[in-house]
C-alpha cells in the first residue's frame, strides 16, 4: 500500500484501526516492550504486544483510555469520534485483559494479556498467545491466491473467510469478515488486488505507524 492512498482515505483507515485493535496494532517502542517483559531484542514479546505499543504512549505496558484516544487522533480521527471509539475499544478489551491484581484506572488495557482479545474463525496467523505464525500467513496465499500468486481478489477473500469459519462462532465470523473487508478496501491496488506485502504490513505492525507518519507529513506540507 502506498502512503498516498492511505492519506487520501483517513476515515477508512481509522475504521480499520477500530476493527483491528484487538488483533492488529502499530509498531512498538523499546520502553513499552520493556514494560511487559522484554530484556533485550524481541525476547519474550509477542507480535500483538509489540503492535499494541503504538497506543502505549508512556511505555508502561498499559493502554489507558486517553492513550487510545491520542492514538486514534494520530491516525486522523476527529475528537468526538475518537472519544466514542476509545470508550468502545477500551470498554471491550479492558475486562478481557485486566489481571485480578490490576491497579490501573478503569477501562485500561493490559498489553501483556492482549492475546485474550483474539477471536476465532480467522487465518491463525497469530497463535493463541499472540505470536506471529509465518507458516499460517503463507498459507493464506498458497491456498487462496489463485488469480495472482502474491495477491487476493475480493472473491478470494470471501473464499478465505468461508474456509476459516468455525461452526457456531458467529462473533468470529463477523469480526474476521469486517477486518478483511476493510483491509481490502484500504489496501487494494488499482487492479483490485490486495497484495501480500500490504497484508504483511498489518501482521508485522507497520500499518498504523505509517498511517500516523503520513498524517504528520500531510500536516507539515499544509
Amino acid at each position: 500500500m502506498d502512503a498516498r492512498r492511505r492519506r487520501l482515505s483517513p476515515a477508512v483507515a481509522v475504521a480499520a484501526a477500530l476493527l483491528f485493535f484487538p488483533m492488529f496494532f502499530g509498531s512498538h517502542t523499546p520502553a513499552a516492550a520493556a514494560a511487559y517483559g522484554e530484556a533485550s531484542g524481541d525476547a519474550g514479546v509477542t507480535a500483538l504486544q509489540k503492535h499494541a505499543a503504538f497506543f502505549d504512549k508512556d511505555g508502561d505496558g498499559i493502554v489507558s483510555l486517553s492513550e487510545t484516544y491520542d492514538g486514534l487522533r494520530a491516525l486522523g480521527l476527529g475528537s468526538g469520534l475518537s472519544s466514542l471509539s476509545a470508550a468502545f475499544i477500551n470498554g471491550v478489551l479492558s475486562p478481557k485483559t485486566r489481571p485480578d491484581n490490576g491497579t490501573a484506572p478503569r477501562l485500561s488495557i493490559y498489553i501483556e494479556n492482549i492475546y485474550k482479545g483474539i477471536h476465532g474463525s480467522d487465518s491463525s496467523a497469530y497463535d493463541s498467545e499472540g505470536r506471529f505464525v509465518a507458516e499460517k500467513f503463507e498459507e493464506i496465499f498458497a491456498k487462496h491466491a489463485k488469480t495472482v500468486p502474491d495477491a487476493l481478489t475480493s472473491d478470494e477473500i470471501d473464499e478465505l473467510l468461508q474456509a476459516n469459519r468455525k461452526p457456531g462462532d458467529y462473533t468470529g465470523w463477523v469480526a474476521a469478515s469486517s477486518e478483511w473487508k476493510i483491509l481490502y478496501k484500504i489496501g487494494k491496488d488499482k487492479d483490485g488486488l490486495l497484495r501480500k506485502e500490504a497484508v504483511r504490513e498489518v501482521y508485522d505492525g507497520s500499518l498504523f505507524t505509517k498511517l500516523a507518519a503520513a498524517r504528520i507529513n500531510d500536516e507539515n506540507q499544509a
